[in-house]
């Protein structure tokens, strides 16, 4: 199975792939693509785009988006179902809240995989605490280590039976930072025994998945340097939380990181990340990504290849049916 040479993934600027686009995409080979808002029109143009992103590199490449539901959502309505935030899906669904999270991701990978798109940003397990920021609150799944394992899993597994790889994020945990790192360094200044048993614990019942994303901030008690760019943190997440598969950097133009694209990129890839992520589709900045990220290691490409074999193609499903029983549960512990 063919996985690209270069150890990256991008975006593309618009709806439609650019032939300067598809040019660069053929010569560095990504690993695969991802998708945003700016991405999505209507479900033929992005069935088109998804195909001719993969005809650029030759291959069955990965598309992946963040189709959480809520405030991070990219395919909306009208066209797709509008999805509420996990958390008050979760809370809506009550003790019914780990087997409806995992119909409503089957009821998602369903919808992305219509057009295309065959890896979603998520499970998201970090946990809520007193001071997670807004910006993350309502897109996690609760407070309970025990709890958001068990829905994390759920979700993650929803994903693969329906030929979607999930991609939790933001490892090894995030929701105890109090700044978003879309424009800050968030700092967790925890202990260490108080981070494995918290929060380390629902991504150490996701170590069996295929692919997963690292998050940018600091866990004082191992490393002054974001995880993404700690060899010290990326050994966290190997060893002492077990993930065994391909891992990607969050976005590399996040304002928590600091110097150059080339430096982030790096600096990435030398701590033990396998991939560095750039979503922004702007060529100039791919160029700087592509050439500091390279060619992938020999590892990285045998934990690639192993990603790509846990693509399946699902079984036929009475989609109406998913809907029926999922809208029975929810209304069940309303009204219970």
């Amino acid at each position: 199975m063919s996985v690209g040479k270069g150890a990256a993934i991008f975006g593309c600027a618009g709806p439609h792939l650019t032939p300067d686009e598809a040019a660069f995409f053929a010569d560095f080979q990504p690993f695969g693509f991802i998708l945003f808002a700016r991405n999505v029109e209507t479900p033929d143009q992005v069935r088109r785009l998804t195909a001719d992103l993969r005809a650029s590199v030759g291959r069955h490449a990965p598309i992946l988006v963040d189709q959480e539901g809520g405030r991070v959502q990219r395919l909306r309505a009208p066209h797709w179902h509008e999805w509420t935030p996990p958390l008050d899906f979760v809370q809506a669904a009550g003790r019914h809240a780990v087997a409806a999270m995992g119909l409503r991701s089957r009821l998602i990978a369903r919808e992305l995989l219509a057009v295309g798109i065959d890896g979603n940003c998520g499970p998201v397990g970090d946990l809520i605490t007193p001071t997670t920021h807004p910006f993350l609150k309502n897109r996690c799944y609760g407070a309970d280590p025990a709890q958001v394992s068990a829905i994390a899993r759920a979700v993650a597994l929803g994903y693969l039976a329906e030929g979607v790889l999930p991609v939790p994020k933001h490892m090894p945990g995030h929701g105890a930072t109090e700044v978003d790192a879309h424009h800050d360094l968030p700092s967790v200044n925890a202990s260490r025994d108080h981070l494995a048993t918290h929060d380390f614990a629902p991504f150490r019942a996701l170590a069996d998945m295929p692919m997963a994303m690292t998050g940018h901030m600091v866990f004082s008690a191992y490393d002054s340097r974001p995880t993404t760019q700690s060899p010290i943190m990326i050994d966290v997440i190997r060893r002492d939380i077990g993930f065994t598969g391909l891992l990607m950097t969050d976005d590399l133009n996040m304002q928590a990181l600091s110097g150059t694209l080339a430096d982030r990129t790096a600096r990435s890839l030398a701590a033990g990340c396998d991939l560095a992520l750039h979503c922004k589709g702007d060529m100039a900045e791919m160029l700087a990504v592509a050439g500091a990220a390279g060619d992938m290691t020999a590892a990285t490409q045998s934990r690639a290849a192993a990603a790509l074999a846990a693509r399946c193609t699902p079984d036929p499903v009475d989609i109406a049916q998913l809907q029926s029983d999922l809208s029975a549960m929810m209304a069940e512990h309303n009204h219970g």
